[in-house]
Parts: structure tokens; C-alpha cells; sequence
């Protein structure tokens, strides 16, 4: 009999884009000028693509006004919000590198990640839930208060020049946002038009961070022609058209907002519609009906509450179509419930990674049913995907082994970082993405598991040695390991297995305490167990999956049944 290899190539009947992100968006906000292009319900913003295509030619001319030049690192930190959607698509014109900085972040991961990229510029919202994120730029940079705006020198971020706020508010040693949004000139204007055609698609245009087993945060380094492909293949697995309306609750600091939602539009004259500036299940369901939204992405974790609402029944839904279920495992029942009750026949499943662009796998709106909940589909147009054993070798289909992808979607690497980056994607340019999959006969891919150690809670990566570093400077903490264990609605918590010093004493909420207010707040751990010490293998490493099993039992955790 003959084998047959789990390697798959997608065919494709279209070509990739050969054009720079800001050059597409020209031609598409031309073509639909007069249709809706951006909604932002929480701020009373309705943009047709005419409107949306002036106000970020204004800001990519006020930005190169400031002095910064293409290539150079301008990070944003804020909630959802029509600023963060205007500085994506005005970097893009101006050659500047957008570098998403999560929300969530605190001090110590905010240092590290602007430091890292070297950012020149920064634009911050003042604050989102418990986050004062002016405050915390003034712990790391307190030169701030009493810099002239734009001439900030500060010791901790030496690369560090302009700081932009949002809102009306003034702030010492701040530019406002809103006085970037002024009208540009015609001059002003010939000559972005310069700077754009001087561009390359293959250049870097977004940063993105993505933790791994060294503990720190590492810059996937994405291009033109990485991120705005994949968002228009990911539109295609939906068929989308002008005529769509796409409803994002997802945030915009990770590829499922940017890349699977905005550029999933753009890419198609589609609308982007935000129903808050964080995700809130009643105003998504206030949103959908409104604004007739033909649309929906989230994770598992959103459709949950949103379904799970005391007053679901009364919305209307049916002008959706289809979407999709990314970010974590998808329930089975999930997946029916939002087949059936929320009208989307043909929501897709989508896999990937933050190195890949991210999407290398989605289901089809045509796919049957048991397929879309048992598989995360077929490989996208124009990637690559094989399946090895230990060795390197690519095994037979059905086999288990690593999934690698290789084509336009892979990062040109990890920034400034050449180590990290040829452990991930070797001399041939296959990414290992360190997650174990089955490839099947008809080419559906099944991930069963991970050879990394990743935690995926509600739809946020999680990586464990990231927070046992952290852990590791609690003055009674002997030794720590932190490992995933199941949970009903996030899919996975996280449980730090803690072995204090000899002679002291310390409870749960001590330690989780500890990490309160220095590590964003979805890396806390759950569950903290102090043990004696770690199963072991004979050569001394350490068992996670066999640690990952105690725990679970130990918590009365019971695996939850997932597509």
C-alpha cells in the first residue's frame, strides 16, 4: 500500500497580493468611497471609506511631521477605539513599523517591550479597567513630567522621543492625538504619496509580541506582504464582499482584531464595526442587530456569553452569516449553539500563530458541519504545511507529529533577535510552530496537543515559564513550575505548583498578590499548589504533562470535550 505523506499545499485560483497595505487600502477605499468602512459604536463613529482614507492620509503626514522617518518603531497601548484603527493604516502609508502593545501589560512587560524594538514614539490611551497606563509610563519613564512633548529623554527608554495620549485631556510631556488629525496640505499630501511609492511590500510593518520557553517576550517581525495576504485569504474562506458587515469584539492589539478582522475587510470593501472598546456580550448583541452585521469573530469565551445571556432571545441575529470561532479549542456544543441560535451556517474555525501571519489552517463555509467542529479546516492558499516525527521526517497522514508551515505568511523573524528566530524557522523557511496536529486523507487538520508548554485561557497565550521567571523573585519561592489545567469556561487555567524555601510558610492568595499589578492580570494564576517537588524523568527533566494530570486531579478538574 502505497504511504501518503502529510504534506499539504494550498492551491490557489488567485494570486497574492503584490502591493504594499497602504496601496491596497488606496484602492479599495476609491473603489467603495461612499460605503460604510468603519463603525465605532461606543464613539459615535461612522466613516464611509472616503472619510476613512482622508483621516489617516492626515495622520501618516502628521506623524512624518513629528520628525519620524520610515522604519522607525511607534508602539500603540489602548483599548479598541477608531485612534488605534487610524494609526494601523497611517503607519502603513508612512513606512512606519506598528508595534501592538497589549492592554493587559504592566510595568515590567511595558519596559521590555518598547525597550526591545527600540520605540521612537508611543501612543497610549490614559487608562482601560484597572490599568492607569499614564501612570505606569511615568514609573518607567518619569522624565515624562517634565519633558517639552516630543523631546523626551529618559534614562529606562533611551530610544524613546514622542509620547501621544488620546481623549481631550492634557498631560505634561505629551502631544494629544487630536492635534495629529488636522487637515493635511496638498503639499503634505504628494508627498506621502512619494514615501509610499518608494515602499516595498517585503519591508516590516507590524510588530507583534509572542512569548516562548526563554521566559521573555519575543517581537514577531510581520510585512506588507505577510499580514495583508493572509487577511485577504482568511476574507476569501468567509466569501466575503463590499456587502459585508463585520461585527469585532476581539481586541485589535492581537492578530484576530488587526489582521482576521480589519485586514479581512479592507482586503474586501467590508465593513468594521466595534461594539465596545473591550468585549461586553450584551453590547455585541446590540451591535449585531443595529448595524445588521452579517459577521462575527470571537472566542469560544465570547459566543459562550453571548449565547449565555438572560436576554438573548430578543435580538435579532439573522442578518449573520458567518465568522469565526478562533483563539482556543472550540467547544463542540459551542459550535452547534452558534450554528443553530445565532443563524451562522457558515461560521469557520481558523488555526495559526502570531509568527504566521497568523492563519495557516480555516475551515470553508461549506465544509460540513462535523468537520467544522472536528478539525480546523484545510491549509490556506499558497502555504505549505508538513507534519514530522522527532527526527525531522515527515510522517504518514493521520500520524502525529509537529506541524511546520512554510510560504509568504512566515515573519521575517523574531526582531533583533537572530537566535531565537533559527530555532523557529530553519534554513529552508519552515516555521515550527511546536504544536502536535494529524493531517487526514482529505487534507483536514486536527491539533491534538502541544509539544511547547503554552496555556491558552480564553483565547489569551499563556506561557508558563514567562510567570515562573516572574515567580522566581518572590523572596520565598524555592522553585516554581505553571502548567494549564482544564477549566469549563476560559478552556484552560492557569496553576503555579510552587516549592517554597526551606522554614517558611506563604498560602495561595500571597503569591497571587505578588503578581498583582506587575504581570498582566490573565497570567495570575488560578490555582497556586504548594508542593515537595516535580515528577521527574531519570535524567532529571521535568514532567509536565505528568505534573499538568496531579494537578488536575488533585483540583477535581475534569478535560473538556473540544473540536
Amino acid at each position: 500500500m502505497t504511504r501518503i505523506a502529510s504534506y499539504v499545499q494550498g492551491a490557489a485560483n488567485l494570486p497574492l497580493i503584490g502591493e504594499t497595505i497602504g496601496a491596497h487600502f488606496d484602492r479599495i477605499a476609491a473603489h467603495h468611497a461612499d460605503g460604510d468602512a468603519l463603525i465605532v459604536r461606543h464613539q459615535d463613529v461612522r466613516w464611509s471609506w472616503r472619510e476613512l482614507a482622508r483621516r489617516v492620509d492626515d495622520l501618516a503626514v502628521a506623524l512624518l511631521g513629528l520628525g519620524l522617518v520610515p522604519g522607525d518603531r511607534i508602539g500603540i497601548w489602548s483599548q479598541n477605539c477608531a485612534e488605534w484603527v487610524l494609526t494601523q493604516f497611517a503607519t502603513a502609508k508612512a513606512g512606519l513599523v506598528l508595534v501592538n502593545i497589549n492592554p493587559a501589560y504592566r510595568r515590567t512587560e511595558l519596559e521590555y517591550a518598547l525597550k526591545k524594538v527600540g520605540c521612537r514614539a508611543l501612543i497610549l490611551a490614559p487608562s482601560f479597567k484597572s490599568s492607569d497606563y499614564l501612570a505606569i509610563l511615568r514609573e518607567v519613564a518619569p522624565e515624562v513630567e517634565a519633558s517639552p512633548p516630543g523631546r523626551l529623554r529618559a534614562a529606562a527608554l533611551p530610544e524613546l522621543e514622542f509620547v501621544v495620549r488620546l481623549g481631550p485631556a492634557k498631560t505634561a510631556g505629551m502631544l494629544n492625538f487630536d492635534d495629529l488629525t488636522a487637515p493635511a496640505s496638498a503639499e503634505a499630501i504628494a508627498s506621502l504619496a512619494r514615501i509610499g511609492d518608494a515602499l516595498q511590500f517585503d519591508e516590516a510593518i507590524n510588530i507583534q509580541f509572542t512569548s516562548g520557553t526563554t521566559g521573555v517576550p519575543k517581537g514577531a517581525t510581520l510585512t506588507h506582504h505577510n499580514i495583508l495576504n493572509n487577511g485577504f485569504f482568511i476574507g476569501e474562506a468567509m466569501r466575503f464582499t463590499e456587502r459585508d458587515r463585520l461585527c469585532i469584539p476581539v481586541p485589535l492589539y492581537h492578530c484576530f482584531g488587526m489582521v482576521l478582522g480589519n485586514l479581512a475587510c479592507v482586503t474586501h470593501g467590508a465593513a468594521m464595526i466595534f461594539p465596545g472598546e473591550g468585549f461586553d456580550a450584551r453590547a455585541v448583541l446590540e451591535t449585531v442587530e443595529a448595524e445588521r452585521c452579517t459577521a462575527l469573530h470571537g472566542v469560544p469565551t465570547m459566543f459562550i456569553a453571548a449565547l449565555d445571556d438572560p436576554e438573548f432571545d430578543r435580538f435579532d441575529l439573522s442578518t449573520l452569516r458567518t465568522g469565526i470561532m478562533a483563539g482556543s479549542p472550540c467547544p463542540v456544543e459551542v459550535m452547534k449553539r452558534v450554528v443553530d441560535r445565532m443563524h451562522m451556517r457558515e461560521v469557520t474555525i481558523a488555526y495559526g500563530m502570531t509568527e504566521t501571519s497568523p492563519v495557516s489552517f480555516q475551515s470553508s463555509v461549506d465544509d460540513p458541519v462535523g468537520r467544522r467542529v472536528s478539525t480546523v479546516g484545510r491549509v490556506q492558499p499558497h502555504l505549505e504545511v508538513k507534519i514530522v516525527d522527532e527526527k525531522g521526517r515527515v510522517v504518514a497522514r493521520g500520524e502525529t507529529g509537529e506541524l511546520l508551515t512554510r510560504g509568504y505568511s512566515v515573519m521575517l523573524g523574531y526582531w533583533n533577535d537572530p537566535e531565537r528566530t533559527a530555532e523557529a524557522v530553519d534554513a529552508a523557511r519552515w516555521m515550527h510552530t511546536g504544536d502536535l496536529a494529524t493531517i487526514d486523507d482529505e487534507g483536514y487538520c486536527n491539533i491534538v496537543g502541544r509539544s511547547k508548554d503554552m496555556v491558552i485561557r480564553g483565547g489569551e497565550n499563556i506561557y508558563p515559564r514567562e510567570v515562573e521567571e516572574f515567580l522566581y523573585r518572590h523572596p520565598k519561592v524555592r522553585d516554581v513550575q505553571c502548567v494549564g489545567v482544564p477549566d469549563p469556561k476560559f478552556g484552560e487555567e492557569l496553576c503555579a505548583c510552587v516549592v517554597l524555601r526551606p522554614g517558611v510558610e506563604a498560602d495561595a492568595e500571597e503569591i497571587r498578590e505578588f503578581c498583582r499589578g506587575q504581570i498582566a492580570h490573565y497570567k495570575v494564576p488560578r490555582y497556586v499548589r504548594f508542593v515537595d517537588g516535580f515528577p521527574m524523568t531519570v535524567t532529571g527533566k521535568i514532567q509536565k504533562f505528568v505534573l499538568r494530570r496531579q494537578m488536575a486531579a488533585d483540583l477535581g478538574l475534569a478535560e473538556q470535550k473540544t473540536a
